[in-house]
């Protein structure tokens, strides 16, 4: 596309997205919805509230949560686990099961002889 014709098509919708908008401000709707806002708003602000403080007031349940129950979310820390190869008597000492050599122990031994030789 030729960027004449680009900004021609540019130029077309910005003229139907101006006309939609002057459309919507003779709406009713919309300036009764707004004069609400505003004073939602100033009132929030005279009693020194936010949108989400009202949301937990009214309705405790929803799917926001509080500030202090995200807290509660807290995962505890992993264990450190050993393992020692009894042929070898290398050990690996890993938190997580992404370790490469146990990895490589799991596969050529089979998942079941390496988790017995867990030490921890």
């Amino acid at each position: 596309m030729s960027r004449l014709a680009e900004f021609r098509k540019l130029e077309q919708q910005l003229a139907s997205q101006l006309a939609d908008l002057e459309a919507m401000k003779g709406d009713a709707g919309l300036k009764k919805e707004i004069e609400f806002e505003s004073k939602l708003r100033a009132l929030l602000a005279e009693y020194g509230f936010s949108l989400p403080n009202v949301i937990d007031l009214l309705d405790p349940h929803s799917g926001r949560r509080s500030p202090v129950a995200a807290s509660k979310g807290v995962r505890k820390a992993r264990s450190v686990k050993i393992y020692k190869n009894p042929k070898t008597g290398e050990l690996i000492e890993t938190k997580g099961g992404n370790h490469r050599q146990l990895k490589e122990w799991k596969t050529e031994f089979g998942a079941d002889v390496v988790e017995s030789w867990r030490t921890q």
